[in-house]
C-alpha cells in the first residue's frame, strides 16, 4: 500500500491516539504510528510533543524504524535542542552501532545540537568517526565538525579536528575529501580572513585536482570554488589547473559548469600576466567556453535567468568569449519578460560594428511588442547602442524615427528620450531631426519623456523657431508639473531667454521665476530659481558662461559595474547568488549565527499549541534525567550556579515564610534556568543526622498529614480530591490541579503524589507563554515542611498564586491552553497541558450599568452565537452560577411566545487585554440547549466563552 495513507488523517484527536500507538508493543503498528508522526512533520504539523514517545522507539534492531526516528530528530534538534538533548545518551551508544548507516545517522543528529555544554558529549564520537572505516560515514563526521566549530572554535581547535580534516584531503575516498574540503571552507568563513585554515600548497592541489573527476556534482562544485580561490602567480599552474577543470565545462549540471567557467577566467589573468600576455592560450580556452555557456541557455527559464545574470559579468570582464554568439540571446516569443530583458542587457554589450544591423532589425521587431515593458526597454537598448558605437548612430536614429511615425505614446516618448542622449554623446550632428521632435508633442505625457524634449528645446532654441511658442505651451502647466519637469523647464526657459532675448521671452522668464520663488513648496526648485535670478540680475554674460556653457561628453555607462567589484564578483561570486544580484554577499546576507542554546535557557523552550488538544502528557524519559545528569557532573565545577541570573521574584508574604533558602549550584541539569530566583536552585532537605541514618526516610517524620497540608495551602478536602488529574507517571511523580480564582487572583491548586521510593526535592513551576499572559508569582513551589515530597504515594497539596506578565501573553488568535514545566531534582523535568477555565479570569468588579451595556452591545462587533447542548434547571440557579463566576446579570426577562428565559450578563477580563465582554443567553428551563450570543472588542473571545460557560452553568467551574 502506499505511505500517501498516513497524510490523510485529519482526526482532533491524533495526537492522542499516535502517543497511544507509539507505545504499542506491537512493532508494525509502532512503526506505522512513527510513519504518521513523520507524515504530520512533514506537512508542517508541530508533532514535538510527541518526541518521549518517539525517542522511546530508538531502542530497536528495526533499520527503518530508526531510520524513521532519526529523521524526525534532525528536524527538531535544529529548532528544538532541549528536546533533543533528552536523547545524547542513544546518540553517543549508536555512534558505535555496526552498522555504518546508524553510526553516521547519530553522529549528523548529535552535530544539529546546538547546545554548548553537550558538545563535549560529541567529541570522542566524532573523532572516532573521522577514522572509521566505512567512507559513508567519515563524510559525515567532516561536515559535523563544521558544525561543531560553528558552536565552540576553542574545542575543535584543541581537540585537533581541523588537523584531521586536513588529512582528510589525502583520503582515497573522492566523496570524504569533498565533504572535508567544504567543511575546511565553511570554517574558513566562521573564522574569517585573519586565518588560513585550508593551507592550500600544490601539493594539495594535486590531491583535489585528483579527486575532482570522481566527486558527486556538489562535491566538484566545492574542489572547482577552493580552486579559484588558489591564489597562484604562476602561468604554469594556471595551465596545469586550467586543463584539468576545461573537461567539467561539458557537465550537466549547470552549477559545476559555471564554476568551471570561474576557475578559468581566474585561470586566464593569471596567464595573461605571463611572457606574451598568453593570448594563444586565452583565445583557445575562450573558445572551449563560448559553447558551455550558450548550452545554458536551452535550460527551464528560471535557470535561464540565473545563467544570464552569470553571462552579463562574464561579457563584462571578457566580451570575446561570446563575442560571435549575440544570436543566441535573441529573445523567443515564449520567455519569460525577466529572461527577455536579460537578454536585452546581453545583446546591447555584444553589439558591435559587425552585427549591429541585425541586432538593430531584432530590437526594432520588439519595439513593436505588446509588452510595454519589454517595448521601452528595447527602445532604450536602440538609443545605448548608438551612443556606444559611435559607427552605427546614424543607423541607430533612422530606426528610431521609424518608431516615431508609428505614433504609439510609449514608444514615442522613449524614442525621444534616448534621442535627448543621442544629443549629448554627440553634439551638433543630428540635431537636423528636431523638427520631427517637435511635431510629437501632443504625445508626451510622462515626466522624463516631458524633460528630455523641454531640454532639447532649451538647448537647441536657437535652431527651433518657434521655441517660444513650444515653451509657452508647456509653461501653461507648470504648477501641475513633477519635480523633475519644473527644473528642467526653468533651466529650458532661461536658456531661451539667453538665446533669444525677446520680449515674449522675458515675459516668459519673468512667471517663471516669480512662480518658482513664491508659489512652490520644493527647496530645490526654489533655490535654483533664486541664483538663476540673481545671476540674471547682476551679470547676465556671466549667466550665459554658467548656464550655456559646454557640456562634458556622455558615455553608456548606465549598467556597468564598478571594476574593483566586477572584479570581486567574476573571480570569487560567479555562480552564486552575489552574481544573480550583481552586489557583494554582505550587502544582503546576515552574518548572524544561529543561535547556541545554552542548558540554563532551555527551560524557556517554546511549545506549540495542538489544534483540538486539552489536557495531555509529556513527560521526560529516562534518557532526558541521564543525560541532564551527565550533563551536570561533568560540567558543575566551571559553570557555577546557572540559576543565579537575576533579582529575586516578589512572593506574597503568606507563602514567602515557607519557601525553603537556596543551595549550592546545581550545574546543567536545571532545564529551567530561565526561572527568577536570585539566589539559585531549591535545596535538598538537609543532610540526616547519625540518629535517622537507619531510617532514610526518618526526615519526614513531622509531616503533616494530607488534610493539614490541604488546609496549610488554602485547598479544602473536598476541593483536593475533585482536582482533575493532568499527568500520571507510574512509579514517578503524578499531578493533579485546577486553576482557580481567590481573592482575587488566579491560583494554581495542585496536588502532587511521589510514588517513587525516595523523596523528591527542587521544585520550580513555570508556564510557557500563553494568552492570558499567566505566570507563577514565585517558581519555587511552597511545599509543606520538610520541603519536598515524600515517597510512598503521600499526595502534597500545594497553592501557586499566579500573576498576569504582559511579556508572557501570545499574539492571537485566543487560545485556552496553558503549558506548565515542573522541574524536580530527582526526576527531571515534567511537561504537562491544562486549560485556563473561564471562571478563573473573570474579574470581581466586572460589572456595568444597563444602559451601558445597550451601548456598548450597539456599538461593538456583530455577535457571535453558539448553542450549548445542556439543560439549566432554572433561570434562578443560572443567575447564581453566573455570578459566582463573576459574570454578573443585569436584565432578566421572559421571551414572549416562546417559553424562554433570556438572561443578559457581562464580565471583564483584564488579562491579555480582552477587555469587556456582553452575553446574551436564551435558554428554556429545565429543557437540553442554551443559545449564547457574544460581543466583545475581539472576535475570537467568543470561542473562549463558549468553551468555558458550559462548567460555569453546570455549577462545576
Amino acid at each position: 500500500m502506499s505511505d500517501g495513507k498516513y497524510f490523510s488523517t485529519t482526526k482532533r484527536g491524533e495526537i492522542h491516539e499516535l502517543k497511544e500507538e507509539l507505545r504499542s508493543l506491537d512493532r508494525p503498528k509502532k512503526k506505522d504510528a512513527v510513519k504518521k508522526v513523520i507524515a504530520a512533520m512533514t506537512v508542517g504539523k508541530d508533532v514535538s510533543m510527541l518526541f518521549p514517545d518517539v525517542v522511546n522507539c530508538m531502542q530497536t534492531d528495526d533499520l527503518e524504524l530508526k531510520k524513521l526516528v532519526y529523521l524526525y530528530l534532525i528536524n527538531y534538534a535544529k529548532t528544538q535542542p532541549d528536546l533533543a538533548i533528552m536523547a545524547v545518551n542513544t546518540f553517543v551508544k549508536d555512534s558505535q552501532d555496526p552498522n555504518p548507516l546508524i553510526r553516521a545517522l547519530a553522529v549528523r543528529t548529535m552535530g544539529c545540537i546546538r547546545v554548548d555544554k553537550i558538545t563535549e558529549y560529541l567529541c570522542d564520537p566524532l573523532q572516532r568517526c573521522l577514522k572509521d572505516d566505512d567512507p559513508y560515514v567519515r563524510k559525515t563526521a567532516a561536515v559535523c565538525v563544521a558544525k561543531l566549530y560553528d558552536i565552540n572554535p576553542e574545542l575543535v581547535e584543541d581537540r585537533g579536528f581541523l588537523d584531521m580534516l586536513r588529512e582528510m584531503l589525502s583520503d582515497a575516498n573522492p566523496m570524504v575529501v569533498a565533504n572535508a574540503l567544504a567543511a575546511l571552507q565553511e570554517i574558513q568563513e566562521l573564522a574569517g580572513p585573519g586565518k588560513d585554515l585550508l593551507q592550500m600548497n600544490s601539493q594539495t592541489l594535486n590531491k583535489l585536482l585528483a579527486a575532482l573527476n570522481e566527486c558527486t556534482e556538489w562535491g566538484q562544485v566545492f574542489i572547482l570554488d577552493s580552486l579559484a580561490a588558489y591564489d597562484t602567480r604562476d602561468p604554469k599552474d594556471a595551465e596545469k589547473i586550467a586543463e584539468r577543470v576545461l573537461p567539467r565545462l561539458q557537465h550537466v549540471n549547470s552549477a559545476v559548469v559555471l564554476s568551471a567557467v570561474k576557475v578559468i577566467l581566474r585561470c586566464m589573468d593569471v596567464v595573461a600576466l605571463g611572457p606574451g600576455g598568453g593570448e594563444e592560450t586565452i583565445k583557445a580556452w575562450s573558445k572551449k567556453m563560448a559553447p558551455p555557456l550558450v548550452t545554458l541557455l536551452a535550460a527551464e527559464p528560471e535557470v535561464q535567468y540565473v545563467a544570464l545574470r552569470n553571462i552579463s559579468l562574464i561579457v563584462q570582464r571578457r566580451p570575446a568569449i561570446l563575442a560571435n554568439e549575440v544570436k543566441v540571446f535573441f529573445c523567443k516569443y515564449n520567455d519569460p519578460l525577466y529572461v527577455k530583458m536579460e537578454k536585452l542587457e546581453i545583446m546591447i554589450r555584444l553589439a558591435s560594428d559587425k552585427n549591429i544591423d541585425q541586432v538593430l532589425l531584432e530590437l526594432k521587431e520588439y519595439a513593436q511588442e505588446v509588452d510595454v515593458d519589454f517595448v521601452r526597454k528595447s527602445v532604450r537598448a536602440i538609443g545605448r547602442c548608438a551612443v556606444a558605437l559611435d559607427k552605427a548612430t546614424e543607423r541607430c536614429i533612422n530606426v528610431l524615427l521609424e518608431l516615431i511615425q508609428t505614433k504609439v505614446s510609449y514608444v514615442v516618448q522613449e524614442a525621444i528620450i534616448v534621442i535627448k542622449d543621442i544629443f549629448r554623446r554627440y553634439p551638433n550632428q543630428y540635431e537636423s531631426i528636431i523638427a520631427t521632435l517637435c511635431d510629437n508633442l501632443d504625445s508626451l505625457d510622462e515626466p522624463e519623456a516631458k524633460s528630455s524634449m523641454i531640454w532639447i528645446i532649451g538647448e537647441y532654441a536657437e535652431r527651433i523657431d518657434n521655441a517660444d511658442e513650444l515653451m509657452a505651451a508647456f509653461l501653461e502647466t507648470f504648477p501641475e508639473e513633477s519635480s523633475m519637469v519644473q527644473l528642467q523647464l526653468l533651466t529650458a526657459t532661461v536658456k531661451l531667454f539667453l538665446k533669444k532675448p525677446t520680449e515674449a521671452a522675458q515675459k516668459m522668464i519673468s512667471a517663471v521665476l516669480s512662480c518658482a520663488t513664491n508659489e512652490t513648496d520644493s527647496p530645490d526648485l526654489r533655490d535654483r530659481a533664486f541664483i538663476y535670478w540673481r545671476l540674471l540680475s547682476t551679470d547676465p554674460e556671466a549667466a550665459k558662461d554658467v548656464v550655456l556653457a559646454e557640456k562634458p561628453v556622455i558615455a553608456d555607462d548606465s549598467s556597468s559595474l564598478d571594476p574593483s567589484l566586477l572584479d570581486q564578483l567574476v573571480t570569487r561570486y560567479l555562480a552564486t547568488v552575489a552574481a544573480v544580484y550583481h552586489r557583494p554577499p554582505e550587502t544582503f546576507v546576515s552574518r548572524q549565527r544561529l543561535a547556541v542554546a545554552r542548558a540554563e535557557e532551555l527551560g524557556s523552550r517554546k511549545f506549540e499549541e495542538e489544534d483540538g488538544a486539552t489536557a495531555g502528557n509529556l513527560v521526560s524519559d529516562n534518557n532526558a534525567a541521564a543525560a541532564a545528569g551527565a550533563a551536570a557532573a561533568a560540567s558543575a565545577s566551571a559553570v557555577g550556579d546557572l540559576l543565579d541570573l537575576s533579582e529575586p521574584s516578589p512572593a506574597p508574604a503568606a507563602h514567602a515564610a515557607a519557601a525553603p533558602a537556596a543551595p549550592a549550584a546545581r550545574g546543567l541539569d536545571d532545564l529551567l534556568g530561565g526561572l527568577d530566583l536570585g539566589g539559585g536552585g531549591v535545596p535538598a532537605p538537609a543532610p540526616s543526622t547519625s540518629s535517622a541514618a537507619s531510617d532514610p526516610f526518618a526526615s519526614f517524620g513531622g509531616a503533616p498529614s494530607a488534610a493539614a497540608a490541604a488546609a496549610a495551602a488554602g485547598i479544602s478536602p473536598a476541593a483536593l480530591s475533585q482536582l482533575p488529574v493532568l499527568l500520571t507517571t507510574p512509579g514517578g511523580v503524578s499531578v493533579c490541579g485546577r486553576l482557580v480564582r481567590q481573592g482575587g487572583q488566579v491560583a494554581y491548586l495542585l496536588a502532587l503524589r511521589n510514588d517513587t521510593a525516595a523523596p523528591v526535592d527542587g521544585l520550580m513551576i513555570q508556564t510557557n507563554r500563553n494568552s492570558f499572559g499567566l505566570s507563577p508569582v514565585s517558581q519555587v513551589l511552597a511545599l509543606p515542611p520538610p520541603g519536598a515530597l515524600p515517597p510512598g504515594g503521600v499526595t502534597v497539596p500545594v497553592r501557586v498564586p499566579l500573576a498576569v506578565d504582559g511579556t508572557k501573553v501570545t499574539p492571537p488568535p485566543l487560545g485556552t491552553g496553558l503549558q506548565v514545566a515542573l522541574r524536580t531534582n530527582q526526576v527531571g523535568v515534567l511537561y504537562f497541558n491544562d486549560a485556563v477555565p473561564l471562571a478563573a479570569i473573570t474579574e470581581e468588579g466586572g460589572t456595568m450599568e444597563a444602559a451601558d451595556f445597550l451601548n456598548a452591545w450597539k456599538a461593538l462587533p456583530p455577535e457571535a452565537s453558539a448553542r450549548l447542548p445542556l439543560a439549566v434547571p432554572s433561570a434562578d440557579v443560572a443567575k447564581q452560577r453566573l455570578a459566582a463566576a463573576n459574570l454578573f446579570v443585569l436584565a432578566h426577562r421572559q421571551v414572549p411566545a416562546t417559553g424562554q428565559d433570556a438572561i443578559y450578563a457581562t464580565c471583564r477580563i483584564s488579562a491579555g487585554g480582552i477587555g469587556q465582554v456582553l452575553l446574551e443567553l436564551k435558554f428554556v428551563a429545565g429543557a437540553g440547549g442554551v443559545d449564547v450570543s457574544v460581543k466583545a472588542e475581539r472576535q475570537d473571545v467568543s470561542q473562549l466563552v463558549f468553551d468555558g460557560l458550559p462548567a460555569v452553568l453546570l455549577g462545576t467551574a
